[in-house]
């Protein structure tokens, strides 16, 4: 029983082990991007080469879905610059602010060798955009360059039913605002539960108060 206990873990840990390099890809993700919402939106960029650091991470927005408004988070250590495009029909804010040119791509620099993300380490570069589309998901375009020149595309898209591609394109999947939890009126919940249920519950709580008393006292004696 021993052998197994440490055994489990260890499998477990070599099963993460090699499934890591598998998925160690540029990806995005938001924990609370909503249609219609603005929302916090992270691309984690992990290093993949034993030898290189990355350097720089250049990230495309969709053509098609452009937001609005766009707040890039500092990042320490790295620079950012932002590329606008035109945009037609122009975009609308909350306030009804028309707006023509958005923001189609965002480019972050390490300003140097300390603070590039080195072999087998990953960091996360945030913005703040919206008003999301009414989409389940939205594909951006990366290209990361790491300290020795070399250069990986993250630009594939994933045909639906086909094997990832070696180089798939982050996707951010959004989901719909979930609904509010009903609330149970107060004459509902007294019925659910029936006074003799909670009568009941509370006997059983004093019988198993009073057993335990009763077997502490015996055990007195019995050490008097």
């Amino acid at each position: 029983m021993l052998r197994l206990m440490w055994t489990l873990p260890a499998a477990a840990v070599l099963l993460l082990a090699t499934a890591i390099p598998a998925s160690a890809h540029v990806t995005v993700h938001s924990d609370d991007a909503v249609p219609g919402g603005y929302g916090q939106i992270a691309f984690r960029v992990p290093t993949e080469s034993d030898t290189a650091a990355t350097t720089s991470i250049q990230v495309a927005f969709p053509a098609d879905h452009r937001f609005a408004s766009v707040a890039v988070r500092p990042h320490p250590g790295w620079t950012y610059q932002i590329t606008k495009s035109t945009v037609d029909p122009p975009l609308v804010t909350d306030d009804g602010v028309k707006v023509t040119e958005a923001v189609s791509q965002i480019d972050w620099t390490a300003t140097g060798p300390d603070t590039a993300v080195k072999p087998g380490e990953y960091d996360e570069f945030l913005i703040e955009a919206g008003p999301l589309p009414k989409a389940d998901r939205l594909e951006f375009k990366a290209v990361q360059t790491y300290s020795d020149g070399t250069v990986v595309r993250w630009i594939d898209s994933a045909a639906p039913g086909a094997p990832e591609p070696e180089h798939p394109a982050p996707v951010l999947s959004i989901t719909p605002a979930a609904s509010a939890p009903a609330v149970v009126p107060a004459a509902e919940a007294s019925a659910a539960s029936p006074p003799w249920a909670l009568g009941a519950a509370t006997v059983a709580v004093l019988i198993a108060a009073g057993s335990v008393a009763l077997a502490w006292r015996r055990t007195r004696r019995r050490a008097g």
